[in-house]
């Protein structure tokens, strides 16, 4: 993945460029100084879907609830 580095003051001014050039995929370094402090990447596009609740329907065994033997004395 490529990259580019900015400083902070580079970063306040041309964040929507900077914004365009991540969602091209590229990662964007922000610098105070010489030091690395922050890193812009693409998130992946699954991860902003909203969870479902209640879509795990099925998906758990028939003896989910059962304690295996010898958890008696710490149920």
């Amino acid at each position: 993945m490529a990259h580019v580095e900015v400083t902070v003051q580079e970063a306040k001014t041309q964040l929507s460029r900077l914004l365009r050039r991540v969602e091209a995929g590229e990662s964007v370094v922000i610098r105070r100084g010489r030091e690395p402090v922050a890193m812009l990447v693409r998130v992946p596009a699954d991860r902003g879907r909203r969870r479902v609740w209640g879509n795990v329907e099925g998906s758990l065994g028939p003896d989910f609830d059962e304690l295996p033997d010898g958890f008696g004395p710490y149920a």
